[in-house]
């Protein structure tokens, strides 16, 4: 269950004498204090403090900065999210957070990076087809022998800025379909002069009508209605829609050009009473995935503020029923929507149970708020995030027939699987293949494996340590030091993660990083010298991030 995301900046264009117009313009009166600011206004305000501070944050006549995302605190104050550029091209580690007092005033900066962005020259020594054969080559590596058909590879000229000092590097998405038809894809960032390959992960892993679903039971739905027969299109969460892929998978994927998109013919029903309940009727599964799309909208919006995947209000669309037994699901920032196959039969039913949706439409919030890197710590990181989102929507729902554990993908696994759930937030070791600790190789390992480290963590702030039964079912978690950990409550770990999330991660935030960002939002919700900010520390140095 993967996520990918594709960022564009423009230059900043505010010169000190602008930034002195807009700062006196926007001054505070003793009238309008009081005002909570606009997305608007704290982006002039963040436009004036980058202006003013554009030495201190290293911001250079050749840098460009585009704003990703604006959250404004209930106080007023503000925090505005860059993406950066140098010389037109797309900083990997480039990216920022101004951080606003309520009158506007600068407090400070998150960076993902640090250091001074400044390159002799921007032509690659090695050519872009030869950075697309490397990626071709490392994707094929990765299929252990395995005949792939119709591979593409399309490198982008980026400054890489995450891998220690910035360096110029062809960013290449490589995408085939395997035997049997399905994607597999990975991204290589080689060196554009050297030719040495800095790093490579994988980026397709994973997971009012009425609906008989698959896994939920009979749920509601809002549809559209359209002469004499009905849409699975919600237009109370922004045209939010469900789509047949028939079986068909894409031929080009995570930035390659599309020859062909496996379509995605919306679902229609005469009576406005959708599926039976059964994989035989292919309308059932399409239930469950807007179901759960539909649940995981509500959650980030009553729970968070958080109005849509972007915040925007824009809904994004489903795709049920790709490929051929394809056991996986994945968001794709390309086409803004969530894609779901059938599973294999075997092993895994379709791949549209209640936390699955909730994980892959999360990945879509982490790509429009920190873009947490998809490899190391920080990819870990961004499956963590949207195991812990997948959870919470879980519970929230409040579904008697998919009650809310700390299990994931429990509905989907069958006998053959050999274990009952994909991954397990309590004891992430139970799979047999995750971390439950910190470690110095934590970065090393796959990200659905290193996630382990911080859903352990969750699940610890959340519940506490020991053994206990959660809607009837068993949980038991160790700590790494020996501790006893007392939990705070599901609601108050939401709170504080989506804050460190939205508001103080970065790109290339990682374990230690996290742990500092999730601090720094449990002081600003609960307090400094709060029990919830004790038991943040506490939970972490549980899974010996210290």
């Amino acid at each position: 269950m993967s996520r990918i995301r594709h960022v564009r900046a423009s230059r900043l264009a505010v010169t000190a004498a602008t930034a002195a117009l807009l700062a006196a313009a926007l001054s505070p009166t003793a009238a309008g204090a009081a005002e909570r600011p606009t997305r608007d206004q704290a982006v002039e305000n963040a436009a004036v403090a980058l202006a003013r501070q554009a030495g201190a944050l290293g911001l250079t006549a050749a840098q460009g900065t585009r704003v990703r995302d604006v959250i404004v605190d209930q106080d007023g104050s503000q925090h505005v999210r860059y993406d950066r550029t140098y010389r037109q091209l797309p900083v990997l580690g480039g990216d920022f957070v101004v951080h606003l007092a309520p009158d506007g005033t600068y407090r400070g900066v998150s960076r993902a990076t640090r250091g001074t962005l400044s390159l002799p020259s921007v032509t690659p020594l090695l050519s872009a087809p030869t950075a697309a054969d490397h990626a071709a080559n490392s994707l094929r590596a990765t299929r252990l022998g395995e005949a792939l058909k119709r591979l593409t590879a399309k490198p982008e000229l980026v400054v890489d800025a995450l891998h220690g000092t910035p360096k110029l590097a062809w960013r290449t998405n490589a995408a085939a379909l395997d035997g049997r038809g399905n994607p597999v894809a990975r991204t290589v960032l080689t060196d554009a002069r050297s030719g040495a390959q800095i790093d490579a992960w994988d980026t397709l892993e994973s997971a009012s009508g009425k609906g008989r679903s698959l896994y939920g039971g009979t749920v509601p739905l809002e549809t559209t209605a359209t002469g004499s027969s009905y849409q699975l299109t919600d237009p109370t969460r922004g045209g939010t829609y469900t789509g047949d892929a028939a079986n068909r998978s894409d031929l080009c994927l995570l930035g390659t050009i599309c020859v062909v998109r496996a379509p995605s013919t919306v679902f229609t029903d005469a009576d406005n009473q959708w599926g039976d309940g059964t994989t035989t009727d292919r309308v059932s599964a399409a239930v469950d995935a807007q179901y759960g799309t539909d649940t995981t909208w509500d959650y980030f919006h009553d729970v968070h503020g958080r109005n849509g995947i972007a915040g925007d209000g824009k809904g994004s669309y489903n795709r049920v029923h790709y490929g051929t037994r394809y056991a996986n699901a994945f968001w794709d920032d390309t086409c803004f929507c969530m894609t779901y196959g059938d599973g294999d039969g075997t092993n895994m039913g379709p791949l549209v149970s209640l936390d699955i949706t909730g994980h892959e439409m999360a990945h879509g919030v982490t790509s429009k708020t920190a873009a947490l890197t998809y490899s190391g710590e920080s990819g870990g990181l961004n499956e963590s995030t949207s195991d812990i989102f997948g959870t919470l929507v879980e519970f929230h729902a409040g579904n008697g027939s998919d009650k809310g554990d700390w299990l994931i993908g429990e509905k989907v696994v069958r006998e053959g699987f050999g274990r009952e759930a994909l991954r397990y937030m309590d004891r992430p070791s139970h799979d047999g293949l995750s971390a439950d600790c910190w470690t110095a190789t934590a970065g090393s390992l796959d990200v659905h494996y290193s996630s382990g480290i911080g859903n352990h963590f969750a699940y610890l702030l959340a519940e506490g340590s020991g053994a206990k039964a959660i809607n009837g079912v068993a949980h038991d978690s160790d700590t790494c030091d020996g501790s006893t950990v007392k939990g705070i409550g599901r609601a108050k770990l939401g709170a504080i993660w989506y804050r460190a999330l939205t508001v103080y991660m970065t790109s290339s935030t990682d374990y230690a990083g996290a742990r500092t960002a999730t601090l720094k939002a449990a002081g600003d919700l609960y307090g400094a010298d709060s029990a919830e900010y004790a038991a943040v520390g506490a939970a972490w140095s549980a899974v010996n991030v210290g």
